[in-house]
């Protein structure tokens, strides 16, 4: 008879976050670009890689800062808030205003959306996510995220470096969608879909009593 032990990995804390992690800075982000892994990306793609993002613990406690490409993120449109001034903060409220900035500057970034179609306010805080799974076995994803709801009309103008494609669709499509093996999406793209989102959706006129979660929900 043979035994098998699972082992959770730990608690990431600010007393551990330099044992688990050394290429963190607890204390002010340095640059990481020197390394074979970037090969073969242009040079726009390599400098947002040196992004400063915020470190944070498993209760969204900001603990630390370093680069994109050492915190591991993944390059989709998501607001991926900076380790700077107005996009962090110590407390849920002023995170979540960090988040919706951060959120107003990478629609502008990658959709080319103007800033005065989305200003932060008008930005709808739902809840945060604890996230974590693997990707193409180099990258992965593991992090807190803020759901952010908008509904605006915008204009877009996409940055061929950052969208290769794009198309407005409603519920049952993306649905439809996800059933096409030609298809393919980000694990959590998908997992929020079919967990959480489509009830979202289809309450988007009554969402108030979806916002302001103060739990983390965990997956």
């Amino acid at each position: 008879m043979s035994t098998t032990t699972t082992t959770a990995p730990p608690a990431i804390t600010a007393e551990n976050i330099l044992r688990l992690f050394p290429d963190i800075n607890t204390s002010l982000a340095t640059a990481a670009r020197n390394s074979s892994e970037l090969d073969g990306y242009d040079e726009e793609q390599v400098r947002l890689m040196d992004e400063v993002c915020i470190v944070l613990d498993e209760n969204d406690v900001p603990i630390g800062s370093a680069t994109k490409k050492v915190c591991m993120w993944t390059n989709t449109c998501c607001s991926h808030p900076l380790g700077i001034p107005g996009e962090t903060g110590a407390d849920l409220a002023a995170a979540t205003m960090g988040v919706r900035r951060a959120a107003q500057r990478k629609l502008g970034h990658e959709l080319g959306v103007p800033a005065a179609q989305v200003l932060p306010e008008q930005f709808r805080f739902l809840t945060r996510i604890h996230y974590m799974a693997p990707s193409d076995g180099l990258w992965g994803e593991h992090e807190i995220d803020y759901i952010l709801f908008i509904k605006a009309q915008v204009s877009l103008d996409i940055n061929p470096n950052e969208v290769q494609a794009y198309k407005y669709v409603g519920a049952d499509e993306l649905k439809a969608m996800f059933k096409d093996e030609k298809l393919s999406f980000t694990p959590w793209f998908k997992l929020i879909c079919n967990t959480m989102l489509f009830e979202w959706w289809e309450n988007m006129g009554s969402l108030e009593r979806y916002e302001n979660e103060t739990q983390i929900r965990r997956m």
